[in-house]
């Protein structure tokens, strides 16, 4: 996101924050007041309630759109009948869980059983209090000889995979040569992120760039969802290890 949008979108969230306090000294000065009318106290909640509500709605859309930028392409590594392949409910919720945590939002399901299928619903939650959620009507899934639990359970696990999809904004792709077939795809991090994780390693021992190569493999492909915590981590360990050689320097010298 440019820095030009993040000062607009933090110059209107400053407006809203304040139209919503001045609302709230109102109330708060009507409510002291002994002949305050009730009904006009009403008013003014109804008021102050429906502001709030338009500026979560509005931090939930300014957060979804940087949101977007973030989710890439879900690999489809799971197998249909025939030659049907498609993103598995596992694939998906792995790769999205710590994008959606970085941006504020957490994802809910409600399933409901009926005669004739199964509901399910999803519930996109997002820390400013807004919610969006969408629902699915799904029969039970009884191919393939399964039983009446499995039949359930296929449904659901369908049923959350495409309501994900949908409140996301998620798209699948086919697995090709190209180095995909892995698993899903994460974004790494930027040139400048990786050259600033290379530079701590460089002041690590062999034991801590090691341990760094089993975790992250090397600073090109550690993902995005990773830098802050990989960071931290060789920022410690670039002081800790300094601090031990310095130790043995100064005891070769005495």
């Amino acid at each position: 996101m440019s820095t030009a949008i993040a000062h607009r979108q933090e110059s209107a969230a400053v407006v809203q924050a304040g139209e919503s306090a001045t609302i709230l000294q109102v109330i708060q000065r009507a409510a002291a007041d002994p002949q305050c009318d009730i009904e006009k106290m009403e008013r003014l909640m109804s008021m102050h309630e429906r502001m709030q509500a338009r500026n979560a709605e509005a931090e939930f859309s300014a957060a979804m759109a940087e949101m977007q930028c973030d989710i890439p392409s879900i690999a489809e590594r799971g197998k249909g009948h025939g030659t049907v392949r498609y993103a598995t409910f596992e694939d998906i919720n792995d790769v999205i869980k710590p994008i959606m945590q970085r941006h504020g939002f957490a994802l809910t399901f409600k399933v409901e059983h009926h005669q004739g299928g199964i509901n399910v619903t999803g519930i996109l939650m997002h820390r400013s209090g807004h919610r969006e959620q969408t629902t699915m009507l799904l029969p039970n899934d009884t191919s393939g000889s399964k039983n009446a639990v499995q039949a359930v359970g296929s449904s659901v696990s369908y049923g959350k995979r495409y309501v994900m999809s949908a409140l996301l904004n998620i798209t699948t792709r086919g697995e090709d040569d190209d180095g995909y077939a892995a698993g899903p795809q994460v974004p790494v991090i930027t040139a400048s992120q990786s050259a600033q994780l290379q530079g701590l390693l460089e002041k690590c021992n062999a034991k801590t760039r090691e341990g760094f190569a089993g975790m992250y493999g090397s600073p090109e492909t550690v993902n995005r969802g990773d830098f802050d915590k990989a960071l931290i981590q060789l920022t410690k360990a670039a002081a800790r290890d300094n601090a031990a050689s310095k130790e043995v320097n100064d005891a070769d010298h005495q």
